[in-house]
């Protein structure tokens, strides 16, 4: 039973000192990730297409902002389909933005990738000065403190306008992920420590709904998505729960 496991989770609590240790190393831990991960980890996201349909349209003059976009696996397919004009994308980490712009279809005219701390304010005003018609936050929003989640939707508003679509996907509440977590990594409710140092947090579509609205966006779809993973050489097969959503700025 899930509520079984989530509650063994709470028998070693972290310390106030360490939770402040692993909010201000944050950045820290997300480079060292990409260092060692290098582009060697993430495949490219072709399946982003097919699950929003919104990126394929063909509109002139389309623009896009790809928050978090890590070394670029989302951007690219979509450069290589011609689908937008203009192209944003931030990551917390410098080195993940080095990564993008050392691709091999790097282009400034089309792309301009930069570093952001999505909690502070202007971040991305700072850098985009026209609205974009398009956000997408994959696997982006739990990687930051939930108690700054306000800020970073609050961050959009210079930059989106009415009409702009936000397309998310991230980790849905009771994904296995969620359940493997042993007791001394849970920070908060929801919200845990990886072994490497970097966090993640576990969404109910009740309280993603409340954020997005409760700034000026509508609802278009909120749903759990529930998937496998798969692994053929070691035969094993995962089921997982993320959250899938849209919203439109009012």
């Amino acid at each position: 039973d899930e509520r079984i496991l989530l509650e063994r989770q709470n028998s070693r609590p972290i310390s106030d000192y360490m939770k402040a240790k692993f909010e201000e190393d944050a950045q820290r831990h997300w480079d060292l990730f990409y260092k060692r991960n290098c582009e060697r980890f993430f495949k490219n996201r072709y399946w982003t297409t097919r699950e929003f349909e919104e990126l394929a349209e063909k509109i002139e003059g389309k623009s896009l902002l790809e928050i978090g976009c890590g070394v670029g696996n989302l951007i690219y397919p979509l450069v290589e389909e011609g689908f937008f004009s203009k192209i944003y994308a931030c990551d917390f980490s410098p080195r993940a933005i080095n990564l993008v712009k050392s691709h091999s279809r790097y282009d400034p005219s089309l792309i301009t990738a930069f570093q952001a701390d999505l909690t502070e304010t202007g971040a991305l005003s700072a850098v985009i000065k026209e609205p974009v018609d398009i956000v997408t936050m994959v696997f982006v929003l739990s990687a930051i403190n939930p108690e700054k989640f306000k800020s970073v939707i609050q961050n959009l508003l210079p930059i989106v306008r009415a009409g702009t679509i936000v397309l998310f996907r991230d980790y849905g509440l009771y994904d296995m992920t969620q359940l493997r977590f042993k007791p001394g990594h849970k920070i908060a409710d929801k919200y845990y420590v990886r072994q490497d140092g970097t966090r993640s947090y576990f969404f109910t579509i009740e309280e993603l709904k409340s954020l997005f609205e409760r700034e000026g966006f509508t609802e278009i779809s909120n749903n759990y998505v529930h998937r496998r993973t798969v692994n053929k050489k070691e035969s094993i097969s995962v089921p997982r729960i993320f959250i899938q959503a849209k919203f439109v700025k009012r």
